[in-house]
Formats: structure tokens, C-alpha cells, sequence
């Protein structure tokens, strides 16, 4: 890598953090308010809930009568689904989701290690997953437990979408049918929550659903967001509660809220987008706690009202989650980069469907943008040849007018003009491809594509760094596991090469600073994913080989 690009880097970076410090958009942009009673955002919103046709067949709660009552340890059980995707437990209390292991992803590369549970809860931390109906008329305590139609779910390849009916009903006689719809080959779950009002008197209500998680102590990636996440009219907003006691209240339309870290999430999806409030809170016990209320409603006697959701529980996998609708792809989101980000991503996973191997993809998106900017850098490295050709003449007028500085910028000047040499002409082309830049390392970063995705070699997983062997001690600077860092010390090397091919600044302080830079560089990616390395390196052999041949070209 040359200096004038590095320069650029680090001068785009700085202007970039800058720019999203003090002009980005801010968090406070989005309506931030204390938690309002669920009982006055029936007053402030009108009410949305319209007789939608429901998703799933209409059930008949008035049938059967099942009596309301508070948990007891010997009436609740556990009820579980097992689809070629996952394995769910729901208990019949709420209900909630008390597991939900997918089987395409494990904790780490080992192929023994554990599933990955999205449900980071035990049992006696509450619910991670639960929509239930609030009765505002006459509060009760606690869940109430259901009765199920079926104990277990077994789904296999090609079979029908299946469901499972859970009735129950309160102390206030309102009877409540929550029917959920399981597909085999998808991570949504539809779900049909009605409530019939068997009280002689009109009942006011809202419903609502709560998602609890647990933050990891490591939020993984570099560019890794951990917390909820919501698409309020129609903007993807993050509702960031990193603190105790942080709370934070969106209102507006709601497409869809989730609970997210990089690679999953899970998402409470409303049938239509309606207006509702969406709070955040980190409770004192480290949990988070997410609470979507839709507008109040008023059931009167014997009349039915009912809410319909679509649940996504899996990973944030961009095209999965294109495929699944209702704008939830909108969870991934690359920052002011994300205009480039997503067709990098779409190129990239494009080649590994034909190549199945994100090593080798990553080389060719490489190469790719490295043609497309050929042009651009061919111009750079051209300057930068012009430039070293006028070295001895520029180390001539620095001796001789080394004590008048003005006089030496005005024969730099004119000497440049002479040859017909723009000394910033090299810096355009690279400030252009800054962006690029960024945006791949955006993908690269965080992206659930080369999570635990092998490349070659000692290389099993483009997300995490490189390591040759394990080592029991510690090394300065160094993230576990602790080995040889291979790949990054082939990109230091690659960039040494890279300057000593650039011309020698006539500054002796400044070339001394241009010496250090890879070794700057090494130590920067040295806990960096072995993909983004990968990137690095690939496109500093490119630009050595560009370089040399236009060395070697006569001028």
C-alpha cells in the first residue's frame, strides 16, 4: 500500500468518525419518552385493529371452557416442535418460549459443541418470547396456563406447515385461543392470538408482546450491535439501553421490533404495520426487556377480537430474511456505507454458490474491485512514478533554500508546473475508493455469511482471526486464542514490499513515519476476522504487481 493511500485511509477515517460524531444522525431523532401507561396509548393513537382476515384458520373458542387459574408447578409442561431447522419448547404457561435451538448453527467450529439458543433466559428469568392480551379492566397476576391440542411437533422435509392450538382462560372470563403455525423449511412462525369477552361487561385491553434476552458478555464483531431494534416509520431505529436503568420509548408505526446481536434475531412481526409504542429497558439484572403495545381495544360481551403476528426466530442472513417479507431485511444495515455494502454482499455470496468456499469469494470480489478501480489506481501509480523522477531535483532546491520555506514552496511549485506534475494527483483516485473500503469492511466484519465459514489450511472461520496453533500463554495485543498469526504477518510483509516500492519522502521524518506504517498496520489487523485480512492481503499482492509493472514500463 503506498503512502498517499494510506494517508487518505486515515485522513478519510478521521473526517468519516468526525462526520458521524457531530452531523450523523442522532438517537435522540427518534421520540424518546418515558413509559406511558399502556391505557393512554389508546387515547393518543387511534385504533388500529380492523377485521384483518387471519392467516390462520379461525378457531373456535366458545367450544370449549377451560377454567382460569394461577401456574402451579404440576400444571404446567413443556410442549416441543422439531422442524429440520430447529428445535423449540414452548410452555403452556403464557405461553412462552423457553428454548430455541437452531441446528444449522453451533456455538463454535467444533462440530460437538452446542446448538445455538436463541433463548439466553432460564426458566426463573421470564419469558424471552410471549404476546399474551392485557387486560386493562381487571389486571390479573401472573400467566395463565393453556391447554394444548398436542404435546409435540415433528416436522420433516417437505411437510405441510403444521399447527398447534394453545386455549386457555382468565379469572375474568375472557377466553383466549393463541394458534401457531410451524413451516419446515422457514424460521417464521405465524401466530393468531383471539380474545372473546365471556363477562357481562365491556373489557379494555391492549396486546402485548415482551422479548427478554440476556447480552453476551462479548458482543463478537467490530461493528457489532447487541439490543433491540425496531422499523419505526419505516426507519430502522436501535434502541440502545446499554445501562442499568436505561429506558427508551419509540411511538409511531411499527413494522416490526427485534431483540438482535450480529448474526440472529429474533423479531415480533405485526400482520399489518400499525401504530404502537415499543419500549427498551436494562433492568438491574443485566436483562433487557422489550415491550410492544399495539392501541387499546374494547371487547364488548360475547364479541371476539384478535391479533395476528408473524414470528422470526433464526439468523440475520440477508437473504433469508428478503425472503420472509414485511421489510425485516431491513434489520441489516451497513451504516452510511450500506449503499455499497449489500451488492458486495450479493456479489459475494453469488460467487460462493458457484465456488461454495468464502475464501476463495472473497479473492474474487477482490480482484473484482480491484479491475473496476484499475483505472483510478493505474493514474495514482503513474503520479507517483512522475513524482520519483523529480526526487533528485526536489532534494537540490530543499538543500539550497532550506532556511526560506517560502522560497522552496514557490520553486517546488514552478518545477512541478515545468514537468507537468500535480503532487495531489495521486490522491483523488485513492480518497474514491475510501468508501469501498469501508464497506467491505462492514461485510467482511459482520456478516453471518463467514461466520464459522472454513477457507483452507489452518483457516476454519473467515469471521475469527488467524491463528496457527494454540498457545498457553499470553501475547501483547493479541485477543484469544493466542498462535501465529500467519495470514496477517503475509499482509504486514505484503505492505512492506508495497513501500519500499513507493518513492522515499523527501521529508527524513516523514519517510521514517511511512516505514513504521506496516508495521502499524499488522498490529491493527492482528485481531481482525481472517476474512477482512484476507481482503487486505490480496489486494496488496494486486497492487505490488500493478506497481511493478508500471516500474518496469518505460517512461
Amino acid at each position: 500500500m503506498d503512502k498517499r493511500t494510506i494517508l487518505a485511509f486515515i485522513l478519510s477515517f478521521v473526517i468519516l468518525v468526525g462526520w458521524s460524531l457531530f452531523f450523523g444522525p442522532k438517537q435522540e431523532q427518534a421520540p424518546v419518552q418515558k413509559e406511558v401507561p399502556a391505557d393512554q396509548l389508546g387515547e393518543q393513537v387511534p385504533e388500529s385493529r380492523k377485521t384483518v382476515p387471519p392467516p390462520l384458520p379461525a378457531t373456535d373458542s366458545g367450544q370449549e371452557e377451560t377454567p382460569g387459574h394461577a401456574i402451579h408447578a404440576e400444571d404446567e409442561k413443556e410442549i416441543k416442535i422439531d422442524t429440520p431447522l430447529y428445535t423449540a419448547v414452548f410452555s403452556n404457561a403464557g405461553p412462552a418460549l423457553r428454548s430455541f435451538k437452531l441446528k444449522q448453527y453451533r456455538l463454535t467450529t467444533d462440530p460437538s459443541s452446542p446448538l445455538i439458543d436463541l433463548v439466553s433466559l432460564k426458566k426463573d428469568m421470564g419469558d424471552a418470547l410471549r404476546i399474551a392480551f392485557d387486560n386493562h379492566s381487571a389486571p390479573e397476576n401472573g400467566a395463565t396456563i393453556f391447554q394444548v391440542d398436542q404435546d409435540t411437533v415433528l416436522l420433516g422435509p417437505g411437510a405441510s406447515p403444521q399447527d398447534i392450538v394453545f386455549k386457555g382462560r382468565t379469572r375474568n372470563d375472557l377466553s383466549i385461543v393463541q394458534t401457531f403455525r410451524f413451516y419446515p423449511d422457514q424460521y417464521r412462525i405465524d401466530l393468531n392470538v383471539e380474545v372473546t369477552n365471556r363477562s357481562g361487561s365491556p373489557v379494555e385491553g391492549v396486546f402485548r408482546g415482551s422479548l427478554k434476552a440476556l447480552p453476551p458478555d462479548d458482543k463478537g464483531g467490530y461493528y457489532a450491535y447487541v439490543g433491540f431494534a425496531a422499523l419505526l416509520n419505516t426507519k430502522l431505529e436501535e434502541v440502545e439501553v446499554e445501562d442499568p436503568s436505561d429506558e427508551e420509548t419509540l411511538r409511531g408505526t411499527l413494522g416490526w421490533v427485534a431483540y438482535e446481536d450480529t448474526y440472529f434475531m429474533t423479531a415480533i412481526v405485526p400482520d399489518v404495520p400499525s401504530e404502537g409504542m415499543f419500549t427498551g429497558r436494562h433492568l438491574s439484572s443485566g436483562i433487557q426487556e422489550g415491550t410492544y403495545v399495539q392501541p387499546q381495544i374494547s371487547i364488548p360481551p360475547s364479541e371476539v377480537k384478535s391479533s395476528q403476528y408473524a414470528l422470526y426466530l433464526g439468523p440475520r442472513d440477508l437473504g433469508i430474511l428478503k425472503d420472509f417479507g414485511k421489510n425485516l431485511d431491513r434489520a441489516i444495515n451497513f451504516g452510511w456505507t450500506d449503499i455499497i455494502a449489500k451488492p458486495l454482499l450479493y456479489i459475494l455470496r453469488f460467487f460462493n454458490t458457484y465456488i461454495h468456499n468464502y475464501g476463495l469469494s472473497i479473492i474474487l470480489l477482490t480482484v473484482l474491485v480491484k479491475i473496476l478501480f484499475w483505472p483510478l489506481t493505474h493514474k495514482s501509480y503513474k503520479s507517483m512514478k512522475e513524482m520519483q523522477k523529480l526526487q533528485p531535483r526536489m532534494a537540490k532546491l530543499r538543500e539550497k533554500y532550506k532556511g526560506d520555506k517560502q522560497k522552496l514552496n514557490q520553486e517546488m511549485m514552478a518545477l512541478y508546473k515545468t514537468y507537468k506534475v500535480n503532487p495531489m494527483g495521486g490522491c483523488l483516485p485513492m480518497i474514491i475508493q475510501i468508501p469501498v473500503f469501508f464497506a467491505l469492511f462492514r461485510v467482511l466484519g459482520g456478516c453471518i455469511e463467514l461466520r464459522h465459514a472454513p477457507f483452507a489450511l489452518w483457516i476454519n472461520d473467515l469471521s475469527a482471526p488467524d491463528r496457527l496453533f494454540h498457545f498457553p500463554f499470553q501475547i501483547p495485543f493479541m485477543t484469544p486464542p493466542y498462535g501465529i498469526p500467519v495470514l496477517t504477518l503475509l499482509m504486514g510483509a505484503s505492505m512492506f514490499i508495497q513501500q519500499k516500492m513507493t518513492p522515499t519522502p523527501g521529508d527524513p521524518a516523514q519517510a521514517k513515519i511511512m516505514m513504521f506504517l506496516p508495521i502499524i498496520f499488522t498490529f491493527m489487523f492482528i485481531n481482525f476476522p481472517s476474512g477482512l485480512v484476507l481482503y487486505w492481503l490480496v489486494n496488496n499482492v494486486l497492487s505490488i504487481g500493478q506497481q511493478y509493472r508500471i516500474h518496469k514500463k518505460p517512461g
